[in-house]
């Protein structure tokens, strides 16, 4: 699933925003939108596309003088700018395109000053929900791996995307976080193929360092732990995973597989474990049928006990079952060299 969002390339102006001969402020000073009642004037509103202009040339004048886009400070400041762009233009009366803008300006400055380090924490903007704590993890990993050089880029994004899915979730609830989310999955996938793929002088160097594995969620409907009960859009994932074995030239160790049910027989329910260890059985199945050889498939089946994302407050009952979706999973992960 993908979405389409209006966004702030580096490499040109913003299609929307005249030229209009905007200055950058200092970097001492905090750019500030135009109070959410007011946005409703021309004037008003095209203030705010000039601050937005105005950040846009900060971030390029940071480039031209050296900054490589790949860079991960860049790179996050663009991704925030990106995003609080696309909230206005869409007309979010919150405090996140103003927040959004902020932590920007903030990376933004630091590098104008030629800070020694550029922070990796990523706040939860406007009190965006955290969603998909595996995602999270997943890039926490990649900060630490020897190729990270060259995925912080996409890193970088993928970490501002989930909260972008967060803000979505507590404004308009699963829905509307469920796009972003995939984004932010996607862009996760992507950077752990460039980390495995980084080579060159790019890589440090990192003897004995674990390899990426490429990681796949197989997503079952409630209560349901067949090869019919598998939504088709997460056989995609795992396919696409197994092509990437191929495409990376990667040699395939072994296959890890954790079966996983949701919360909604109650915490710790007998029932969630052995559902959980149906569903594994399912996806070994199909990994067989697709080739892989059945002793380097390994099972483990965890029930309820790892929930991704916990939809608190969120109703009806099937918007609830929608936003569980991804703690009703198997989890294959690839180890590969």
């Amino acid at each position: 699933m993908t979405t389409t969002r209006k966004s702030l390339p580096l490499s040109r102006t913003v299609a929307t925003i005249l030229l209009l001969g905007v200055c950058a402020g200092t970097s001492a000073q905090q750019t500030r939108l135009s109070p959410q009642q007011a946005r409703i004037t021309d004037q008003a509103i095209d203030a705010d596309l000039q601050a937005y202009q105005a950040m846009q040339d900060r971030i390029q004048g940071l480039n031209d003088r050296g900054r490589p886009i790949r860079d991960y400070g860049m790179a996050k400041a663009q991704c925030w700018l990106d995003v609080s762009f696309h909230e206005y233009t869409r007309n979010d009366r919150s405090a996140f395109p103003q927040g959004a803008l902020s932590e920007s300006e903030k990376l933004v400055q630091l590098m104008e000053h030629d800070a020694a380090t550029i922070p990796t924490e990523t706040p939860l903007v406007n009190d965006a929900k955290y969603l998909r704590d595996d995602l999270w993890q997943r890039l926490r990993a990649l900060h630490g791996n020897a190729g990270f050089s060259c995925a912080q880029q996409v890193a970088a994004c993928g970490e501002v995307e989930l909260v972008h899915a967060g803000n979505e979730f507590n404004q308009q609830q699963w829905r509307h976080a469920k796009p972003y989310i995939q984004i932010a999955e996607d862009l996760v996938n992507d950077a752990e193929a460039l980390a495995r793929q980084c080579d060159g002088p790019e890589r440090p160097d990192a003897p004995g360092a674990a390899p990426i594995p490429l990681v796949a969620n197989v997503l079952f409907e409630f209560d349901r732990d067949g090869y019919r009960d598998i939504r088709t859009h997460s056989l995609d994932s795992l396919d696409r995973a197994l092509a990437r074995i191929a495409e990376e030239k990667l040699t395939l160790q072994r296959v890890e597989l954790v079966g996983h049910a949701d919360r909604m027989d109650g915490r710790g329910h007998d029932d969630n474990q052995r559902l959980s260890e149906r569903r594994a059985r399912t996806v070994r199945a199909l990994l067989i049928g697709r080739g892989i050889p059945a002793e380097r498939i390994h099972d483990q089946y965890r029930g309820d006990t790892q929930q991704v994302q916990q939809c608190t407050g969120v109703k009806p009952r099937a918007a609830l079952l929608e936003c569980l979706l991804p703690n009703r999973r198997v989890e294959v992960r690839f180890i590969v060299e």
